[in-house]
């Protein structure tokens, strides 16, 4: 097919922070629509911050509010999810290859077994792969994780991956098929049938003269996707929506920086009116920010507001500029 479509990084990107709420917020307590295309939640607590981008008044028991629940799904990360997309996270990222599939149900089979039908305090080397079948669920606190059987969702096994590609070309488009294998956690191989899957869904387009694709019935909120203004604080997963592949276009694979400033004390970013200005880490309500330039009286007045309105349980928030 031939590409109907050129943009370039910046409206990619406008989009891309668009589509995923991070421009204007949702009203307060839509906890499950801003989760929609999951939320990593890397120590310590990043899903809680990520809704605090997301959701007006968000507070410190989101990431575990009523419709949301955990698992290990994307790149076999913790993710809060909408529980009615459960299987979707889930059975989407089996394997499609029958002898491989069997293997992972017997693994869950075998853990499952273990617990015995209580929830368990987890260490267990294979969780991660056997979450995949959809039998387990997990709960986080930051301090220990536990498991648990549950029912198997009721989803088509075709459908499960079809929606789960869906749901990463919506969120990180434009978007390629390698890139959906390196997020969803399938091989290379599965990860391409299942991009031809969606067939005439897709629009193949360009990126700074990069081949990629969106969903041809994004293609006018591509197009039209809005400047973003005002202050928000990205964990570390949410930079990806810059790019971070090696050409700096696509959400992945690599871990590529947008901005020189984070390192392993401020691996998060400062987004400034759709930019990255700055990078930040957090030790409880204490917040690290160190900035890119200089910023006006207005600006340091959002960032500050911003940050000491960062939902953190049990914690007065500090900003402290380095």
């Amino acid at each position: 097919m031939t590409s109907r479509l050129r943009i370039d990084h910046q409206q990619a990107v406008r989009y891309r922070l668009a589509v995923n709420r991070l421009g204007e917020r949702l009203p307060a307590g839509a906890y499950v629509e801003a989760a929609r295309f999951g939320l990593q939640d890397t120590a310590p607590r990043d899903a809680l911050v990520g809704l605090h981008a997301r959701v007006a008044e968000c507070e410190p028991s989101a990431w575990e509010a009523p419709g949301l629940v955990q698992t290990y799904s994307p790149r076999a990360a913790v993710y809060v999810l909408p529980a009615a997309d459960f299987g979707v996270f889930t059975v989407g990222r089996m394997p499609l290859d029958p002898v491989e599939q069997q293997a992972v149900e017997e693994l869950a089979e075998r853990i499952c077994q273990e617990f015995a039908g209580a929830e368990q305090r987890q260490g267990h080397p294979e969780l991660r792969g056997a979450c995949a079948t959809g039998r387990l669920l997990l709960r986080w606190t930051t301090s220990a994780l536990y498991a648990r059987e549950v029912e198997p969702p009721e989803i088509d096994f075709r459908e499960a991956h079809l929606e789960l590609c869906r749901r990463h070309v919506r969120a990180f488009g434009p978007t390629t098929a390698e890139t959906f294998g390196w997020w969803s956690g399938l091989s290379r191989p599965d990860a391409r049938v299942v991009w031809s899957w969606l067939g005439d869904e897709l629009l193949p387009i360009e990126v700074e003269g990069r081949a990629a694709a969106i969903l041809a019935a994004d293609e006018d909120a591509v197009r039209a996707a809005p400047a973003v203004t005002g202050a928000r604080f990205l964990v570390a997963s949410d930079l990806r929506l810059f790019g971070a592949d090696r050409y700096g276009l696509f959400a992945g694979p690599g871990q590529k920086s947008r901005i020189e400033l984070n390192d392993w004390h401020h691996p998060h970013g400062l987004m400034l009116d759709g930019q990255l200005r700055g990078a930040w880490g957090r030790r409880q309500g204490a917040i690290n920010l160190r900035l890119a330039g200089r910023v006006t009286g207005a600006e340091r007045a959002a960032i500050e507001a911003e940050a000491l309105s960062m939902p953190i349980p049990g914690a007065t928030m500090s900003l402290r500029l380095s």
